[in-house]
């Protein structure tokens, strides 16, 4: 039986063009828990392992899962101070698997999906020494230098809170069939006062724990995942995206359900800011309007998740996902919270 979103034979002629060492047949395995780009392990017949990324299989918005933008970042980085894994190749063609996609070398070590895994591979000063190592890395992207990379024309260098805010307004009026008045009224007010940028550089637009792959004794970060958001632009909006991924104990609004960083050891969220602060020229005064613009943009893009699942993206007994229509209003009411805060 096939796996959905794979076609097995075309994908192992395609991977032995590239590592002739590559010994078939080839399984391919979902990894769950992400909601956007698809996930699969791809293991050959002597266990060597690969791991597979291609879009969504229903409602894919236009320039939401740009795999090879992933692929391009990360082949880039390869060579800097920032931890990714190895590129193998990478596909435009629909032909040879229904829909773009690229292959990446397998990275072992620690995902610290949720506080229950979570719990278990890492003790109290592990989660400390990866609180650190997760703001020396952001800290290490922020600082490359994107011209010596090859990633100067990733973007334009200017106006990208400003354009981001035009995509995921957007994205909002194309991606939902919901009335959802707060959050385009939030994407009115935070446009009409967007702070004057201190640089740019290349910004993750998703930098959070679970898309870090850990060593096991929590010192290093061995891989940064998941670039399909990667452009250049402020990188403060990478810092307020962080504030908001990483969930306190007593936080009301819990984006990603039961999230790591809860748990006793994990630097609190002022700690991370503050290491941040401290690692970095950046002046932070302005935070509360880049976390109410994580809020915001967090909101339409767990939309965008909830309406592929209304379209029959998900299984129907998914309840995170159907979850995520109220969590969506609750991030959008943080954001009017913060936004109110910043004075806007």
């Amino acid at each position: 039986m096939g796996v959905e979103g794979i076609d097995g034979g075309a994908v192992t002629r395609w991977l032995q063009q590239r590592r002739p060492e590559v010994v078939p047949p080839l399984s391919f395995e979902p990894i769950p828990g992400g909601r956007s780009n698809l996930t699969y392990t791809v293991t050959d017949a002597e266990d060597r392992r690969y791991v597979l990324r291609r879009p969504p299989l229903h409602s894919v918005l236009e320039s939401a899962h740009d795999v090879a933008r992933e692929a391009r970042v990360m082949d880039a980085l390869a060579d800097s101070d920032v931890p990714v894994p190895v590129v193998v190749g990478s596909e435009a063609d629909d032909e040879v698997n229904g829909a773009p996609f690229f292959v990446m070398e397998f990275v072992d070590g620690v995902i610290a999906r949720d506080a229950t895994v979570t719990r278990d591979l890492l003790d109290e000063p592990q989660r400390a020494a990866a609180s650190r190592a997760l703001v020396d890395t952001l800290l290490a992207l922020h600082d490359t230098d994107v011209d010596a990379a090859g990633l100067g024309d990733l973007g334009r260098r200017t106006g990208y809170v400003e354009r981001q805010l035009k995509r995921w307004s957007g994205q909002l009026e194309k991606g939902s069939e919901r009335e959802l008045p707060l959050l385009v009224e939030l994407g009115q007010r935070l446009a009409a006062d967007v702070p004057e940028p201190q640089g740019t550089t290349i910004v993750h637009g998703d930098y959070r724990l679970d898309n870090l792959i850990l060593s096991p004794d929590g010192q290093e970060v061995r891989a940064v995942l998941d670039w399909e958001l990667c452009t250049l632009g402020d990188p403060l909006a990478d810092v307020g995206m962080l504030y908001v991924y990483w969930a306190e104990d007593q936080d009301v609004v819990t984006p990603l359900g039961n999230m790591p960083t809860i748990l006793d050891g994990f630097w609190s969220r002022q700690q991370v800011m503050d290491a941040y602060a401290t690692g970095s020229s950046l002046d932070l005064s302005e935070l509360d309007f880049y976390v109410a613009f994580a809020f915001w943009r967090l909101a339409i893009i767990l939309e965008g998740v909830f309406q592929r699942f209304a379209a029959g993206a998900y299984e129907h007994d998914d309840e995170g996902v159907k979850a995520m229509g109220e969590v969506v209003h609750q991030l959008a009411e943080a954001a009017d919270e913060r936004a109110t805060a910043a004075g806007r």
